[in-house]
This record gives C-alpha cells, sequence and structure tokens, in this order.
C-alpha cells in the first residue's frame, strides 16, 4: 500500500476505481489550488463536497470546475480562520444542520506572510493555520462519523521550527516568517496527533500530509527572488541528478486523498505523510523528506492541545 503510488501520482489516480457516492467531505479553503482540485476530485468521484471559504464571491468563480463534474453534489459555506468569531459561526451553522461527514480536510494555509495578527490577536500564521483550524475542527467533532478521518495539511516547512508555547505571537522573539511558519505547520502535525489519540477509540482517525511543492497562490507573500532562493537551498542537500521539481496541482493534492481515502485508516492514524506514503523520521539539515521527531512528539501535541485550549478560551 505504502508504496503503490509516489510523489508523481495525481488525485485521479489515487482515486481511480474508488466510488465516494453518499460520502459527505468538507474541505476548507476552496478558493484557489489544492482546496480547488481536492474538491473536484472527491465530487467527480461521487461525493457530497462541502466547501469551506472566506471569500465566496472567489470562491464560486474558482470552484465552476468543481460543480462542473457530473457526479456527486457541491455546496459553498462563508469560514474565516483568521476569525474565531466567524470560526465558531460556521462551525455551530453546521452542527445545527446535524449532517454528519465521513472526512473532513483542513487545507487552509497562509505561508511566509509579513508579520500581523488575526481579528483575536494571534500570530497570522499560527492564529489562520492552526488556532482556527483547532476550534472549528473541534466545534464540529460531533459531526465525525465513526470510521471517519481528518485530514490536516501540513508541510516539511515544519522543518523550520518547533512551536512556542511560550511565545506563540513574536512578542518576546524576533519576527521571522519562516520561522512562524514553521510553528504553525509543526502546530497542524501534532495537532493530529493529538486528536487521533483522543479519537481513535471511537473509530475516528488523524493523519498530516504534506502535499509538495508546488508553485501555488501560497506564495503570494514572498518577495521576489524567494522561491528561487528556496529551491537552491533545497538542492545543495539533494543528489545532482535529482534536482527539485514542482509538483503539478493534481499531484499536489494526491497525499491528501490517498490519505484520506484510499490509504487504511489503521495505516496512517496518527502519522506525517507525504508523496502517498508515511513520512520516515529526519533530523538532518535542509528541507528533504522526512518528519522531524518533535513535530509526532506524544507530549508535546498534549501541550499544544491544552495551551492552544487556553489561548482560544475555549475547552474541547
Amino acid at each position: 500500500m505504502t508504496n503503490t503510488y509516489g510523489a508523481k501520482s495525481t488525485t485521479d489516480e489515487v482515486l481511480q476505481g474508488i466510488d465516494l457516492t453518499g460520502k459527505r467531505i468538507l474541505v476548507t479553503g476552496v478558493s484557489a489550488g489544492l482546496g480547488v482540485e481536492t474538491a473536484r476530485t472527491l465530487k467527480a468521484h461521487g461525493a457530497h463536497v462541502v466547501g469551506a471559504a472566506r471569500d465566496l464571491a472567489k470562491a464560486e468563480k474558482a470552484t465552476a470546475v468543481v460543480r462542473a463534474e457530473k457526479n456527486g453534489s457541491f455546496e459553498l459555506i462563508e469560514l474565516d480562520l483568521a476569525s474565531l468569531k466567524s470560526v465558531r459561526a460556521a462551525a455551530d451553522a453546521l452542527v445545527k444542520k446535524g449532517e454528519k461527514f465521513d472526512l473532513v480536510i483542513a487545507n487552509v494555509g497562509v505561508m511566509a506572510a509579513p508579520k500581523g495578527s488575526t481579528a483575536d490577536g494571534f500570530e497570522t500564521q499560527f492564529g489562520t493555520n492552526h488556532l482556527g483550524h483547532f476550534v472549528f475542527v473541534n466545534r464540529i467533532v460531533s459531526l465525525f462519523k465513526p470510521g471517519s478521518r481528518l485530514v490536516n495539511l501540513a508541510s516539511s516547512g515544519h522543518r523550520f521550527s518547533d512551536v512556542n508555547l511560550e511565545d506563540p505571537n513574536f512578542e518576546h522573539t524576533d519576527y521571522d516568517p519562516w520561522i512562524a511558519y514553521g510553528r504553525s505547520k509543526t502546530a497542524n502535525i501534532l495537532f493530529a496527533v493529538e486528536f487521533d489519540r483522543r479519537h481513535k477509540a471511537e473509530g475516528i482517525r488523524a493523519v498530516a500530509v504534506h502535499p509538495g511543492g508546488i508553485n501555488t497562490e501560497l506564495g503570494r507573500h514572498l518577495p521576489p527572488g524567494e522561491i528561487e532562493k528556496l529551491i537552491e537551498n533545497v538542492n545543495k542537500n539533494r543528489p545532482a541528478d535529482d534536482p527539485f521539481q514542482f509538483k503539478t496541482i493534481p499531484q499536489g493534492a494526491a497525499t491528501t486523498v490517498w490519505a484520506g481515502v484510499r490509504a487504511p485508516a489503521d495505516l496512517v492514524g496518527g502519522t506525517y505523510c507525504e508523496d502517498c506514503h508515511i513520512a520516515e523520521p529526519e533530523n538532518g539539515p535542509g528541507i528533504m523528506a522526512g518528519v522531524r521527531a518533535y513535530a509526532l512528539d506524544p507530549a508535546r501535541a498534549k501541550a499544544l492541545w491544552a495551551k492552544s485550549e487556553e489561548w482560544v478560551g475555549e475547552q474541547f
């Protein structure tokens, strides 16, 4: 199973032969890139997809390709993960409807953003990428069916930094956009680890995934030349005959649907996956394949959960 698909597999290849008719799947961030492709391929295989987006007008245009698929069905809901008021309103509306989910994909993310704050005063990347999803997912946990899964989109960028539980908002630390991104992506993994531990007895599993390097809107905050500099640094740690190459968007979304649908739940639950397989521990230099040990540390995951509850003023 772990070797059947790889870095160049696409969403349609991973889902070939799978019928998702009758399945309900929620995907955050369906206004561009990976979110749109993820929603498209799941609907194409028969699922009812609920797409969440901050800007509904933008999402309506972006998801025309999703609606064009003949199978399945699709709807949009409003969700701004940088505002806990919006997060709670969206979650409460879903709970009120009471329609359960087979899969929830926490896809939204911001990367290397300038120093800023969410509506609730949290550092933008940590507040959006982690805390927004932390509150949203936990508020709708009653809608997870037995046998359902949570897929958190993380990144190899988790290798930039562990979480900082004492100074999450850079109040006593010089701000670095990549360190902030790394903290938020490590948090995405740790959230999956602890969510999986808490809910696996109910048959609900969670997994974090790295989609790979894809040239999408995620890089909109980067200054000119930054992508080229990152690729140069990555290639220093790769064989000369195997340089870094961007994935296509269907290749980038493949690990999400592999971990959420194709792979056995007991295989991937509580893990970090990349290139349609479970990542190996890797603590060497550079941004290469693998996962740093601190991102899967169960004690660290519990500590982050407790701190996250404290920061958002809500216990789950």
